[in-house]
């Protein structure tokens, strides 16, 4: 990928895990409905794009994108614990671990294909 590519998606990247940052520590009577899904699936969507970026933007290996992921889950909901309005959920984290998984299958099929 050339580089001006990797850039943008390294970007697109970090504005993604902060705005998710905000969004996660944020009065939950404040944070607009940006999805259809329950609290679970967003935490499914968020981790499984994040998962996706990382791999792409930064083509390091599953296990240290999937380590550095779950590291920032737990670092959310360890957040929310001194959060107005918020309550860190071990289920938070579950749902945020298949969707690290789910964005690493994603990630290795679709380059899979696009490689063929």
């Amino acid at each position: 990928m050339p580089y001006e590519n990797r850039k943008s998606v390294k970007t697109l990247f970090w504005i993604a895990l902060v705005g998710s940052y905000i969004l996660a520590v944020m009065p939950h009577d404040s944070v607009p409905k940006l999805t259809p899904f329950n609290d679970k699936g967003n935490h499914f969507i968020a981790f499984s794009i994040l998962t996706i970026l990382i791999l792409h933007a930064y083509r390091i290996k599953y296990f240290w994108a999937s380590a550095l992921m779950l590291f920032y889950g737990i670092f959310i909901e360890t957040s929310q614990l001194f959060a107005v309005n918020r309550s860190g959920e071990l289920l938070d984290v579950l749902a945020d671990t298949i969707g690290i998984f789910g964005g690493v299958i994603i990630y290795f099929v679709t380059r899979k294909v696009y490689l063929r």
